[in-house]
């Protein structure tokens, strides 16, 4: 009997791209308890001290959260086990489920959930706007918790549930206390996986063990929510930063998943009948350029407009992945496939690259040569590819070009001075 790929999904670690980043597994048996995963270098463990890809799956793996956004975006209760808003719509009260603990043993309370909340605060553009909001957080007793409002506000639930960015991980309140400027480096959660200090080889890997006192909901998984149900005692996470590499350690057997192998490699990974290649998910991932506009020349908005009509999105596509079943283009802030998705008054810019619109904006906004910066993140081959492309079609910022060590939240483009 094998075990499929859908369950080891349960896992809760993938990920997706509107270019889908595919993920690969290798099937085994259900015998070998074991699942080795390529997933990168962790070296921040703190999932409020940074908004690192890797420290959010780490986060993922060992914490909770109080709400969780299914398959369809919506919010649904995880560590809350039912709640209730005052007839005047300012104060939110939750009670949270039975059955949590931390994987020291101590029960988790609504204390814990205070202090966390106030530290997601602090860092997190959707708890800084929930605590500017806010009157009171406060426990009520060991179970209960309140957070009031000044007047009513109807981002609440969807803030809590937010996956983007720095989601609401829950930690002990001793943890959460610290301030957010120090990294919490104690790795202790609630969540359905234990973190093995004694097995962790930073740089190499980092294992992780089935927390059995993890009680999961009883609604089936789908996406942040429902049942974490674990179907494996160990996973272990290699860290193989070549691609081709990581690729040839599938193929061997001596990994069970890569996470998002680049775009160049498809072709390989789909004709190897050992390996399937999978995108996981819905609605994919926008890729854009993050314009620093407090520089010349996009403190003008002319001539953020005219980057706009330099970019032509299914060229871009072409770089990134040229098989169309991993890519699509994309109009809206909030992706293609969502529920916020809305392409009123982007017919212009669905058209494609108009270099003379763009020329015309540029000399308006008073462009006069400035060097631009183009900062191009090494460690992903797809957001490479694609700054090295935006470098060439923009004609008009004949800069220099650097490489950076890390992502840079994967913005790829920043003037420079």
């Amino acid at each position: 009997m094998e075990t499929s790929r859908r369950e080891l999904m349960k896992l809760g670690l993938a990920a997706g791209a509107t270019f889908s980043m595919p993920a690969m597994l290798r099937a085994q048996t259900q015998e070998l308890r074991t699942v080795r995963m390529v997933m990168g270098d962790l070296q921040v463990f703190d999932p409020f001290f940074t908004t690192s890809d890797i420290t959010q799956y780490h986060g993922l793996a060992i914490y909770d959260t109080l709400f969780g956004l299914d398959s369809n975006l919506v919010a649904q209760p995880q560590m809350v086990d039912k709640w209730t808003v005052s007839e005047d719509q300012r104060i939110y009260t939750f009670e949270l489920r039975d059955s949590l603990s931390w994987h020291d043993g101590t029960p988790v309370t609504a204390a814990d959930c205070v202090a966390s909340l106030r530290r997601w605060g602090e860092v997190d553009p959707a708890g800084q706007l929930l605590l500017e909001r806010a009157a009171e957080i406060s426990s009520k007793d060991e179970k209960t918790f309140v957070i009031g409002f000044k007047e009513p506000f109807g981002l609440v639930i969807d803030l809590l549930a937010n996956a983007a960015g720095r989601p609401l991980f829950i930690m002990r309140e001793q943890d959460a206390k610290r301030p957010a400027t120090e990294q919490v480096t104690a790795n202790i959660g609630s969540g359905p996986f234990k973190f093995n200090a004694s097995l962790a080889k930073p740089g190499s890997s980092v294992t992780y063990d089935r927390n059995e006192n993890y009680v999961p909901r009883h609604e089936p998984a789908s996406e942040f929510s429902g049942g974490k149900v674990v179907n494996v005692d160990r996973v272990i996470w290699d860290n193989i930063s070549d691609p081709q590499t990581a690729v040839a350690a599938l193929q061997a057997s001596e990994v069970d998943f890569l996470l998002q192998p680049p775009a160049d490699l498809y072709p390989a990974i789909e004709a190897d009948p050992d390996l399937e290649l999978q995108a996981l998910g819905k609605s994919g991932s926008a890729f854009y350029a993050r314009i620093n506009f407090l520089q010349k020349p996009f403190n003008n908005v002319k001539a953020r407009q005219a980057l706009l009509h330099l970019v032509d999105q299914e060229a871009f596509l072409q770089v990134v992945s040229p098989d169309p079943k991993y890519g699509g283009t994309v109009t809206s802030l909030f992706g293609s496939r969502t529920a916020y998705s809305n392409d009123e008054n982007t017919g212009w810019y669905k058209k494609g690259g108009n270099p003379e619109k763009a020329k015309l904006l540029f000399e308006e906004a008073g462009y006069a040569g400035e060097k631009v910066l183009i900062l191009t993140p090494t460690d992903w081959s797809e957001g490479n590819n694609a700054s090295q492309f935006f470098g060439g079609i923009s004609s008009e910022n004949r800069g220099e070009r650097r490489a950076c060590a890390n992502d840079l939240e994967r913005a790829f483009c920043a003037p420079g001075k």
